[in-house]
């Protein structure tokens, strides 16, 4: 079992057009990583072709784990109960090690065609959907889901939570706010330990963990040892470092601090660039992904010098620039 309730663990968040394949490449070789979550694939009344799926999740044709030997776990997102576990044992039968299905999506398009956090408002829905995933999977593959605390009251966690589990979810990772908060403040971790005293279930603690002081803090206020982060992870590299010593994670591949100068950044965006122009040959594509990397670490660390780069029309302007920075 991946995520296991005495021993601790970091997942790489499913960050739709962030936390991509090049992304996952990236910063599972980095380390400190015990699996990730792959971008969503909606599932409506069609089955998803194989293509899409591989498309997507490149890791499905390599054993179902990152190049650097994590494992990768598909990420469905629906309401019909069927469909979804028709494509959990296609998505298996392409290689995958495990599904985890979204039902904390905040978004308004996906809510409003039966998918993500509006499942919320249906604990018999959620179980429905859950056991049938379950059943269609092969027992020693992991079946999770990831959830918000409610629609719009963070003490319906505990119905659905119960639900979760008694459908015979492996885990259940929790992003601390509703869905009508969206990603607004406050995020609600308290509620989280009591939530992990109601189930057997371990819990995985998500949101708001952006940064090394907000993950002591959640630790402090949660007494959580099971964490996933997103934006966290690429804002700060350092901070899965941070955690990793923190929980005395043991691992092959060890991580190396880095500083916030261009020259810092410099060989982690270049190796970026390469992995995600063999990935895609969307013209701008890699521009684009770079620009929204960097934009995200300057809100969260101040980077004085996006400023300077982030008007680059092309990649060579853009390394050319932090070189001369």
């Amino acid at each position: 079992m991946w995520i296991q309730k005495n021993k601790a663990a970091i997942v790489l968040a499913p960050m739709e057009g962030v936390t991509d394949w090049p992304m996952r490449v990236l910063l599972t070789q980095r380390g400190g990583f015990s699996h990730c979550v792959s971008e969503f694939i909606r599932i409506s009344h069609e089955l998803v072709p194989d293509k899409v799926f591989l498309k997507s999740i490149p890791e499905l044709k390599s054993g179902g784990k990152t190049p650097s030997g994590v494992p990768v776990q598909v990420q469905l997102l629906g309401g019909d109960a069927r469909k979804l576990g028709e494509s959990a044992a296609q998505v298996v039968g392409l290689g995958a090690l495990g599904v985890d299905l979204n039902f904390g999506c905040p978004a308004p398009t996906v809510n409003r065609h039966d998918g993500g956090a509006t499942l919320l408002k249906y604990p018999a829905r959620i179980y429905e959907i859950i056991s049938r995933v379950r059943d269609s999977v092969p027992p020693e593959l992991p079946v999770s889901a990831k959830l918000r605390l409610g629609w719009d009251r963070i003490d319906s966690i505990f119905e659905n939570a119960a639900q979760v589990e008694r459908a015979g979810a492996s885990w259940i990772t929790v992003h601390a706010r509703t869905k009508e908060q969206g990603y607004a403040p406050p995020v609600h971790w308290a509620i989280l330990e009591e939530v992990q005293r109601t189930i057997k279930l371990p819990l995985i603690v998500n949101g708001d963990i952006g940064s090394q002081k907000e993950y002591f803090e959640c630790k402090r206020v949660t007494g959580a040892i099971h964490y996933m982060i997103g934006r966290g992870a690429l804002s700060d590299p350092n901070l899965v470092h941070a955690m990793k010593n923190d929980l005395e994670l043991s691992e092959t591949s060890e991580l190396s601090s880095m500083g916030q100068s261009p020259a810092d950044w410099l060989p982690l965006l270049k190796q970026f660039s390469e992995l995600t122009q063999t990935y895609t040959e969307t013209p701008g594509y890699t521009l684009r992904r770079i620009k929204q990397w960097l934009n995200l670490a300057s809100k969260k660390n101040g980077l004085p010098w996006f400023e300077e780069v982030k008007r680059a029309t092309d990649l060579p302007q853009l390394f050319a620039r932090l070189n001369e920075l």
